[in-house]
């Protein structure tokens, strides 16, 4: 599960090009890691994107 429940950030989709210019398909995937956090004043696992955990967007629970 690549998607944070705190930003909503999730998977984004786009083109990878070659040196020779050949196209593929590929994705970037959010840095998710599954945190116990202080959600509603209860503790609850979450998955929380990196940029939030450092931010303090997110109370870890401890």
């Amino acid at each position: 599960m690549a998607k944070c429940d705190i930003c909503g950030k999730d998977v984004k989709f786009g083109i990878k090009v070659s040196h020779s210019h050949r196209r593929s398909n590929r994705t970037w995937k959010p840095n998710v890691k599954k945190v116990k956090a202080v959600v509603n004043g209860s503790p609850k696992r979450v998955y929380a994107c990196t940029r939030c955990l450092r931010s303090g967007k997110v109370t870890r629970a401890v």
